[in-house]
């Protein structure tokens, strides 16, 4: 006998887990997250502040900020070959294996960071070191949000899969905030000097007790309850196309077979449209925009990397509100209002920014980041995973959001840095840059179906 079409939960495999593990599960996707964004975090700061110093001839020190902002984009290369590994290994055999494999070598890839030497001690060999660790460490992460994303919203509640995912987006946002006040901290307690000689490896060096801790939570971490119910998994292993195919026609699953024949295109395009308006701006405003205050508008290292502690901060309130507005109102609605606003936004915010007033930059950084990037982050979190069936959810969520941040969150900052700090010195390319990738999440969720409350055994497209 078929079963239902129904674009809503018919069922609620999250009763087959206790209040202790959907904890469990939220801490370690917020964990794993955290340590990713320090990660990259880490970077970027070291990228816009010292790594042009450190790395690279200093000849001509726009073009080091170039080459730096490139071996930040040298990482999201290796993020797409990551997810796609992962991703279907965690598709295959279950989210938890696969997120333990990634948390470890993220982890590892970034600590190594700390212990490398500099230009000036063996030339480029330094550069190609950094290089082969940015590239391990984007193998690790790139499947590691996505499969955090996934793993909370196959464990919610229905009704309550915005405000729980959104804990993925408060990781990104823990972990932005932990690096920036780490090299707030240094910039504060060191000299320049100091910072560029031998302290700027603490932090990276430091990051292994939050790996060390996230690897312990998911030791014992239970699988998805969506996972585990999915009829295509038999004894905790997914069946082949072939045998699922032959299964559904015997017990007569029609959407199942409904499943197979179906191509993912519109479900995709949808993922990468969004995935484009908020990675490609958290590159720019999380990354560039740090080098631009301190090279372009040549204001004090410590401006940018406080206001991105102030935005992180306030963002404590975004993300959630962002998660709960999404579970009142729903995903669509709310991806079209914080686009257009986000739209409203990017000409002001960046004219305050450019004005040099240490007041203005502070509060057109963090109106900007959190109104063009958390808000988008929060919902981003659960709806990738809801617009795609249970089958392949963890392979096509990873593989939109690093499609797209290849693109956008990658290429963004090197376009950036070439087409401001090298070239015009204008700040018009950016707001150019950001209405473009707005636009982008405004025209999808214009495109896009209502996705809350469906039923995440269901292994159809929700389009």
């Amino acid at each position: 006998m078929s079963e239902p079409k129904s674009s809503v939960a018919t069922g609620d495999p999250t009763a087959n887990r206790s209040v202790r593990d959907l904890v469990r599960a939220a801490i370690s996707g917020w964990l794993g997250t955290a340590l990713e964004f320090m990660d990259y975090q880490l970077y970027s700061l070291a990228a816009a502040l010292v790594f042009a110093d450190l790395f690279f001839s200093n000849e001509d020190p726009a073009m080091a900020v170039v080459a730096a902002m490139a071996t930040y984009g040298v990482g999201y290369v290796a993020r797409p070959v990551g997810a796609f590994f992962f991703a279907r290994l965690g598709d295959k055999t279950g989210r938890t294996k696969v997120l333990f494999y990634t948390i470890l070598l993220m982890g590892l890839s970034t600590t190594l960071i700390g212990f490398l030497p500099t230009y000036s001690q063996v030339g480029i060999l330094a550069p190609i070191l950094l290089v082969l660790l940015r590239i391990a460490q984007g193998f690790g992460a790139g499947a590691e949000i996505s499969g955090a994303g996934v793993m909370l919203a196959e464990y919610a509640p229905a009704k309550r899969r915005g405000i729980i995912a959104s804990l993925v987006a408060l990781g990104t946002n823990c972990g932005t905030l932990l690096a920036s006040a780490l090299w707030a901290g240094l910039l504060l307690a060191f000299s320049e000097d100091e910072v560029i000689a031998w302290a700027w490896r603490i932090p990276f060096i430091g990051s292994v007790v939050i790996m060390l801790f996230a690897v312990w939570v998911r030791f014992n971490l239970k699988e998805s309850p969506v996972f585990e119910e999915r009829d295509d998994v038999v004894d905790g292993k997914a069946l082949t196309k072939q045998e699922t195919i032959a299964l559904a026609t015997e017990t007569g699953n029609l959407r199942t077979l409904e499943a197979m024949n179906r191509k993912p295109i519109k479900a995709f395009s949808i993922a990468l449209l969004l995935r484009f308006g908020q990675a490609g701006n958290s590159g720019l405003v999380q990354t560039y925009l740090i080098s631009y205050i301190t090279v372009v508008l040549l204001l004090d290292r410590s401006i940018g990397v406080n206001a991105v502690i102030v935005s992180s901060l306030v963002a404590f309130i975004t993300v959630p509100l962002s998660g709960w507005l999404g579970d009142r109102y729903g995903r669509k609605r709310m991806y079209m209002v914080w686009a257009i606003i986000a739209l409203i936004i990017i000409v002001p915010t960046m004219l305050m920014i450019h004005s040099k007033d240490t007041v203005q930059v502070f509060v057109g950084y963090v109106v900007l980041h959190n109104l063009a990037v958390m808000s988008f982050a929060s919902l981003e979190n659960l709806t990738l995973p809801e617009l795609f069936g249970a089958r392949n959810r963890y392979t096509y969520t990873a593989m939109a959001r690093e499609i797209a941040a290849i693109v956008a969150t990658g290429a963004g900052p090197v376009i950036a840095a070439a087409w401001v700090s090298a070239a015009t010195g204008s700040f018009i390319p950016i707001i150019i840059m950001l209405g473009v990738f707005t636009l982008c999440a405004l025209v999808a969720s214009i495109w896009m179906p209502e996705v809350a409350g469906r039923d995440l055994t269901d292994p159809r497209d929700a389009i």
